[in-house]
């Protein structure tokens, strides 16, 4: 029996779960209400639409002279093709992926990293989020591209994913583990995957070496409605539930330009100094985190 077999998706329920906690259904509310220019407006590049931030050096030549016109279009292109090459990182990290096999997007928000998982490995793709209106909005999309029996999003707790035990070749969360408790979240995600498969995660989280969360990464908490996690905790968690590290990552300096760069243009949201600042602290740290399924 290949991967793809028996995979349960959002036209198999009739019925979208309600939330299992009084959080998570505060969570619901958040993103299905969310509507940042930040997010909408750099999908609208090129149809894929995102939930997480840049890495990479920012090509100033490609966004021109202050004076020019265009130039805040230019720069919503370019944070754009930030943010999809963090992406890119995080699908390179799942290694060769078998066109038969099945993905799993944790906390997927509107489907831009499935999709481009389903471009490179050519199989099938599913996502699970608390926000109805974001897996609304991500299977249309779907639909749009052609990709419907492909690429899938569906209401669901990533804590009690609906696939059975051992059949995922390789899972994912893109910024989505501050929500959730992590022995909980990679009990799961170990639960699901096959012996071998491959788990990545690129997160904020706060540098144990630090001493305490710092104020700014109490601002970030709050603003997002989540409450982050420290590096050492994320490498604990795994070891409690088979997932064992071949790569962790320190992005924080490959994702400075970014946040850089969208502190000057037209979509900040007010959260922008917290992020520089706990970077260039040392007090908050981007990683990505790639590990084995035993």
């Amino acid at each position: 029996m290949s991967l793809t077999d028996d995979i349960t998706t959002p036209a198999d329920n009739a019925a979208i779960p309600g939330p299992a906690t009084p959080y998570q259904g505060d969570i619901a509310r958040y993103w299905d209400h969310e509507a940042r220019p930040v997010n909408l407006r750099l999908g609208d590049v090129d149809g894929l639409y995102h939930h997480h931030y840049g890495i990479g050096d920012v090509d100033h030549a490609a966004i021109g002279d202050p004076a020019d016109s265009e130039r805040e279009k230019k720069v919503i292109t370019e944070l754009h093709r930030l943010e999809s090459a963090q992406a890119e990182l995080l699908l390179d990290h799942l290694g060769a992926v078998p066109s038969d096999a099945t993905l799993v997007d944790a906390g997927c928000g509107r489907g831009g990293s499935m999709v481009m998982a389903h471009q490179r490995f050519g199989c099938r793709v599913q996502g699970v989020t608390l926000s109805a209106k974001q897996a609304e909005f991500g299977n249309n999309r779907a639909r749009e591209l052609g990709i419907g029996d492909f690429v899938r999003s569906q209401v669901c707790n990533m804590l009690d994913m609906p696939f059975e035990t051992g059949q995922v070749a390789g899972s994912w969360n893109n910024e989505s583990s501050m929500y959730v408790d992590l022995h909980d979240l990679f009990a799961e995600h170990s639960r699901i995957l096959a012996v071998g498969g491959r788990y990545v995660t690129v997160t904020g989280c706060w540098n144990p070496a630090y001493g305490q969360p710092s104020k700014w990464v109490s601002q970030i908490n709050a603003h997002f409605e989540c409450n982050i996690h420290s590096r050492r905790e994320y490498l604990r968690a795994m070891a409690d539930n088979r997932l064992v590290p071949q790569a962790v990552i320190d992005l924080t300096p490959a994702t400075l330009p970014y946040w850089e760069l969208r502190a000057t243009s037209s979509l900040v949201t007010g959260i922008e100094e917290a992020f520089i600042n706990s970077y260039r602290d040392g007090s908050f740290q981007y990683v990505l985190i790639a590990a084995d399924r035993v």
